[in-house]
C-alpha cells in the first residue's frame, strides 16, 4: 500500500517538476547552498576587518587630537617614532636580536 503511494507520487509530474526545481536551486544554480555559505563567510570576514579598521581609526584620531593639543605629547611622539633629538643630545637605539631555534 505504501509502496504504491510512493510510486504514484513519483509518477506525478508536479512532484517531479517541484523536486527537480528544488535540486536545481540547491546544487546547480549560481546562488546554491555552497555559494551562500561562502558569501556568508566572506561577509563575516569583511565585518571583522571593518571593525578592526574602525578601532584603528579611533586610536589614530585620539592620538592626533593629543598631538595637536599637547606639545609634550608631540615631542614624546617625535622622539619615540622618528628618533628625533635636540641639538645637544645623543640618541641610542637598542635593537633586540631575534633568537632562532
Amino acid at each position: 500500500m505504501a509502496i504504491k503511494r510512493l510510486i504514484d507520487l513519483f509518477k506525478n509530474k508536479f512532484f517531479i517538476v517541484t523536486l527537480a526545481f528544488i535540486v536545481w536551486m540547491l546544487f546547480f544554480d549560481k546562488n546554491d547552498l555552497v555559494s551562500q555559505y561562502e558569501y556568508h563567510q566572506q561577509v563575516n570576514s569583511l565585518k571583522q576587518e571593518r571593525d578592526f579598521y574602525q578601532t584603528e581609526t579611533e586610536k589614530v584620531n585620539k592620538d592626533l587630537d593629543e598631538l595637536t593639543s599637547n606639545p609634550q605629547k608631540l615631542e614624546k611622539f617625535a622622539r619615540e617614532k622618528y628618533l628625533m633629538k635636540k641639538a645637544n643630545e645623543d640618541v641610542f637605539v637598542i635593537v633586540k636580536e631575534k633568537t632562532q631555534k
